[in-house]
């Protein structure tokens, strides 16, 4: 596919994407601050594909700018994750949308004995699933720990706080929901 090819493509697939998304061209420009006028023609291939028009739109989308040109495979199967460390734990990103439900890998180092942390409040809700080692959880009053293969689901309005259980690191998947979004899980039927 030539260059050309390529971002006659472009419009369509924003059309596509927006209308999957369920979001109107005037939700679309309150969102982008780009107008309906220029959306429209930008979908119907009227206007031509600029990044000044496309990264908002990725933003609001919440996908990649690859996604929104189309862009070629690399050929490359790995999922390149970076790790982020905060307050001693690190946190891996499996989800690369912006806003809704986030997935993250957890790795947590051994308790301090001497430390004595807070119990947190604060908007949204979780969901943790123990891969490895031990997951202490204090949950309002409740004092839990959570072994692999163990899970735990909570509104982030109630007291809480999650560390391991004992010397040793613990692994888990967090899903957190900002907005208070909710895993949703089916059960096949036979």
């Amino acid at each position: 596919m030539d260059f050309d090819d390529v971002l006659k493509a472009v419009g369509p697939r924003l059309r596509a994407i927006r209308r999957q998304r369920g979001v109107t061209l005037a939700d679309l420009a309150d969102a982008t601050g780009i107008s309906e006028s220029t959306l429209s023609r930008l979908e119907s291939g009227r206007r031509r594909a600029n990044l000044e028009l496309l990264l908002p739109l990725a933003r609001a989308h919440g996908v990649p700018l690859d996604e929104l040109v189309g862009a070629p495979d690399t050929g490359d199967p790995r999922v390149h994750l970076r790790p982020v460390r905060r307050n001693g734990r690190t946190f891996i990103p499996l989800t690369r949308r912006a806003g809704g439900l986030q997935a993250y890998k957890m790795i947590i180092p051994g308790a301090d004995p001497r430390a004595d942390p807070e119990l947190r409040v604060h908007e949204g809700y979780e969901w943790l699933y123990v891969l490895d080692g031990r997951l202490r959880l204090r949950l309002g009053d409740q004092d839990l720990t959570l072994k692999p293969g163990e899970a735990a689901e909570f509104d982030t309005h109630v007291p809480h706080l999650f560390d391991s259980a004992d010397d040793k690191p613990v692994e888990l998947l967090t899903l957190f929901g900002q907005q208070g979004e909710r895993a949703h899980i089916r059960a096949r039927t036979a």
